[in-house]
């Protein structure tokens, strides 16, 4: 005979407090007493206590469950983003689940739809660039959604994010003040993807506003992956004239592009300068360190998780400005003129 299961009520008397008290330190563990929660938790560990969620979502009609849809999980940017939206959502009492499209937009809402047989509170995605199916589904699920990352005024009460246009602008500016003017770009694939598109505005912006072009076939679309950065030098290593820099949409290009660099005996910077966005860990590792974007990747998840909940709650969102990128200057940049 299987025992019985022991039961929030059970949990809450060894544990000496109320059933609300016990209740709240499961949910929201941020608004109860230090002492109430350790006397809970402890009470949890020693009667193996679990929730029964399939029920509480019954009687709330809530999972209590936010879903998070990512281009890839394969970029380390992403994984510190997936990281603080986590932290941040467990203190205000919720899960997360993560899922990918593998940067194949016509393969999001699928994910969406197997999402939402499991039953969702809410919606973080990335980027404002969606199929209509998916703003479509969220609309007839009435699921709250956030946009993260990229950052669009018109819909900005969603919008947890930075311009992609102004750090293009900023990078392209400063290698223009480096003295460099044959300048090409790795940007990633621009179809279904507003973020790779502002890219590229942006640093054809902060060209012609030098006086400068940036010519078509010295855009190359790469995925957003190491042999991506590859593919992207021996194109250019193949033209009559080889470009003095070459601007990468990642720092996962950059890297890419450094280790082909290597291998076709091309100096970085001295026969070819190579820039990045990001700031990950890595950036300052490689050899010489990468000039970068430094992104708000944290912070992203922090405020998508704060934003999300508030939506779920119907409470009032104050609208943001876009948050801040900063340039990291290291010696994968060549100043030709002083």
């Amino acid at each position: 005979m299987r025992e019985n299961r022991p039961t929030l009520e059970d949990v809450a008397r060894l544990a000496g407090v109320s059933l609300g008290s016990a209740s709240r330190s499961l949910s929201v563990p941020a608004l109860v007493k230090a002492e109430t929660l350790e006397k809970v938790q402890r009470a949890v560990k020693q009667l193996c206590y679990v929730r029964n969620g399939a029920a509480q979502a019954l009687a709330s009609r809530r999972t209590r469950t936010i879903a998070a849809i990512y281009p890839t999980l394969d970029n380390p940017i992403f994984a510190v983003s997936i990281q603080s939206l986590q932290k941040t959502l467990w203190t205000l009492g919720y899960q997360l689940l993560v899922a990918s499209y593998d940067y194949q937009p016509e393969h999001e809402s699928g994910v969406l739809r197997a999402i939402l047989e499991r039953g969702v509170d809410a919606l973080v995605l990335v980027g404002t660039d969606h199929a209509d199916a998916v703003y479509e589904l969220a609309r007839q699920y009435r699921l709250p959604y956030v946009l993260s990352w990229s950052f669009d005024p018109t819909k900005s009460k969603n919008c947890v994010g930075f311009s992609y246009y102004d750090a293009a602008y900023k990078m392209a500016s400063l290698v223009v003040e480096y003295g460099h003017t044959e300048i090409a770009l790795c940007s990633g694939i621009a179809s279904g993807n507003e973020r790779v598109r502002e890219r590229i505005m942006g640093t054809r912006s902060a060209l012609f506003a030098a006086g400068l072009k940036l010519p078509q076939e010295w855009i190359i679309e790469q995925p957003f992956t190491f042999e991506g950065g590859r593919l992207a030098v021996r194109q250019i290593a193949g033209y009559a004239n080889m470009p003095s820099v070459l601007i990468c949409g990642t720092d996962i290009h950059a890297v890419g592009a450094m280790a082909e660099c290597r291998d076709l005996s091309l100096k970085v910077p001295d026969d070819l300068s190579i820039t990045g966005s990001d700031d990950i860990e890595l950036a300052s590792l490689v050899q010489p360190a990468l000039t970068t974007v430094q992104v708000p990747t944290w912070d992203i998840g922090v405020r998508a998780a704060k934003r999300i909940v508030n939506l779920i709650n119907g409470e009032d969102t104050n609208e943001e400005p876009p948050l801040q990128t900063t340039l990291i200057v290291r010696e994968s940049l060549k100043r030709l003129r002083s």
